[in-house]
């Protein structure tokens, strides 16, 4: 058979959650009510930032931007879920496929890596909290910042490229709720094993690397925190931790099974991307005002020893 010469059709056909019919209008307001939620959280936590001098510390700077990743996310993916779950019409167009996997791409390799700054940052706080403000100038948290972002840039070129080069041949439905690179290579009619090695080799760097400065940092943070002489100071330096673990184990947990294992049951590939492109993003604002008042109260103090 002669070979076609598309590389992608003009619109695609998500078929997200329709065999499950019955469940996609309770699923819609969920959706809604999350995607409202996010919204809200998240815009309130930067302008929060943004307008009070007591906030802009290096904790909350990273905070802010996980929050306009999370904005990002969610704005490209969620109105087109529920454009999906209320109607008849689940296709989206080339472009907005592309949109999808590009900043889907950017954004998930650039959290990751933010998290695992976010853990250098809790480091200097609990390991050296007297040279903490000197260590974790706005200079230094920038360029913390830029390469979190140039990671996630690149990543979303590299990733992007290979699968724009991928010869669809008129295929164009997604057994999914929105566009992502492991679902499209599974509509290729050719070879992706080169793609598919690809796609877990730069899983690896962008992938291992915030996991072990997770882990060493916390390492030290615990022989840090064990050696502290009172209940009280070692209650208060979990205290501070205590989020960001959290958000890394909601991140890095449905993160790695979705991309160690392309190939995984399109259910459980669905289930895991849902609840890391709708659920996360609404409840990681909701986890660190809770265990920091300071968002609430207007308080900054970073030092994890102060009251």
């Amino acid at each position: 058979m002669e070979r076609g010469n598309v590389s992608f059709p003009n619109t695609f056909v998500l078929l997200g959650f329709s065999e499950f019919p019955w469940l996609e209008k309770p699923l819609s307001a969920v959706v809604l009510v999350s995607y409202l939620l996010t919204l809200l959280g998240n815009s309130s936590i930067i302008l929060l930032s943004l307008v009070d001098p007591r906030l802009q510390t290096p904790m909350y700077f990273f905070l802010d931007n996980l929050s306009l990743l999370d904005l990002s996310v969610t704005c490209t993916i969620v109105p087109q879920l529920l454009s999906n779950l209320w109607g008849p019409d689940k296709t989206i167009t080339a472009w907005g496929c592309i949109t999808q996997v590009s900043i889907f791409s950017c954004t998930s390799c650039t959290e990751w890596v933010l998290l695992g700054m976010m853990a250098i940052d809790r480091y200097v706080a609990i390991c050296l909290p007297l040279r903490y403000t000197l260590i974790m100038c706005p200079w230094v948290c920038v360029q913390m910042a830029g390469v979190c972002w140039s990671s996630g840039l690149a990543n979303a070129l590299l990733q992007a490229t290979l699968t724009l080069q991928v010869s669809l041949y008129g295929h164009h439905t997604l057994d999914h709720f929105f566009c992502e690179i492991p679902v499209l290579i599974k509509l290729a009619c050719e070879d992706t094993t080169a793609n598919e090695l690809a796609l877990t080799l730069l899983s690896i760097p962008f992938g291992m690397v915030p996991v072990l400065l997770v882990i060493i940092s916390y390492t030290f943070i615990a022989r840090a925190v064990l050696k502290l002489p009172s209940a009280e100071g070692r209650r208060k330096a979990l205290s501070t931790c205590s989020s960001h673990l959290v958000v890394v184990t909601m991140y890095f947990g449905p993160g790695t099974y979705l991309y160690l294992q392309p190939s995984s049951n399109s259910s459980q590939a669905k289930v895991t991307s849902f609840f890391y492109c709708v659920i996360t993003p609404m409840l990681n604002p909701l986890i660190y005002t809770l265990r920091h008042k300071g968002v609430l109260h207007g308080r900054g103090s970073c030092n994890p020893r102060a009251g």
